[in-house]
């Protein structure tokens, strides 16, 4: 995909009716990034303890809609300080997705990255989603959930891809088809079973929507994605990594091939409807989203 494509907005990331409110945030990465913490609180990592009827705003999706709900309780300009508890609730995938949008309505190119950082808990790689943007020179990979006050010891806005902090689902699945890596240490957290082989064959998947700029929710289901690789065609995902590899080397026919194989096989993205497995579900069942839905001015 050009690189001018990621200037434009895709149906998740446009603002619609709020563009304004984005225009008015320069558009710095550090800027970027505080505005957005300021607008959206982690539902469960945020360092408060929201109320069981805010944890659905997590499911938000697309950010004309993060917006609406901002604004319903604070009509004022996204730097203007929101106490924490009164936040949108989201993760990380939500941080990086206002700051995504920020940034394309500057019209800088950015993308979401998907995969798994190391930099949270010692020994465990949490699925995670950062801001990739063009800075004229080079893609550039920042995590706008870090406040840089925290002790990371290191460029949280300039993260090093050669640093192993965080690692793209391609590059964790084709470490694991190697046979270089443990996939019981890459999930959503230590503490819960999300997590292993078919985790990061999913998560692959998750990330050539995104770079194809259908920017999904971590926990929507679709095409070719399991939870028993024993019935996975693992050679589409080999071949989709490899793509996926090749294109962050700057190969354009990788990412040529990446866009045509996207468009053609619908094991590779949703449809108009996607299932979906909630965070915060009580009943813990599948639902089902339509992604059809007008633009909103």
């Amino acid at each position: 995909m050009n690189i001018d494509n990621y200037r434009q907005h895709s149906s998740y990331s446009d603002p619609g009716r709020h563009a304004a409110l984005l225009d008015a945030v320069p558009a710095d990465i550090a800027t970027v990034a505080a505005t957005v913490r300021n607008v959206i609180v982690h539902y469960r990592a945020g360092g408060v303890e929201l109320p069981p009827d805010r944890l659905e705003e997590v499911n938000c999706r697309w950010v004309d809609r993060i917006l609406d709900t901002d604004q319903s309780r604070f009509p004022l300009p996204l730097a203007a300080e929101r106490p924490a508890a009164d936040r949108v609730a989201g993760c990380c995938r939500d941080h990086t997705m206002l700051s995504v949008a920020v940034l394309r309505q500057h019209g800088i190119p950015s993308r979401s990255r998907v995969g798994f950082a190391s930099y949270f808990v010692p020994g465990w790689h949490h699925d995670h989603v950062l801001v990739e943007y063009w800075d004229g020179h080079r893609w550039v990979w920042a995590d706008p959930e870090l406040d840089p006050a925290g002790d990371w010891g290191f460029d949280g806005y300039d993260i090093d891809p050669k640093a192993g902090l965080f690692d793209s689902a391609a590059r964790v699945w084709s470490a694991y088809r190697a046979g270089s890596i443990d996939p019981e240490v890459y999930g959503v957290s230590p503490e819960l079973p999300i997590r292993g082989d078919w985790f990061i064959h999913d998560y692959v998947l998750i990330e050539l929507a995104h770079r194809q700029q259908d920017e999904l929710l971590l926990w929507d289901r679709f095409g070719a994605m399991t939870e028993d690789l024993t019935t996975a065609d693992l050679t589409l995902v080999d071949e989709i990594a490899a793509l996926l590899l090749a294109a962050d080397d700057g190969d354009e026919a990788a990412e040529k091939v990446l866009a045509e194989r996207y468009a053609s096989d619908a094991r590779l993205r949703p449809g108009p409807q996607v299932h979906t497995m909630s965070p915060v579900s009580v009943s813990g069942t599948l639902s089902t989203v339509d992604l059809r839905r007008p633009t909103r001015r």
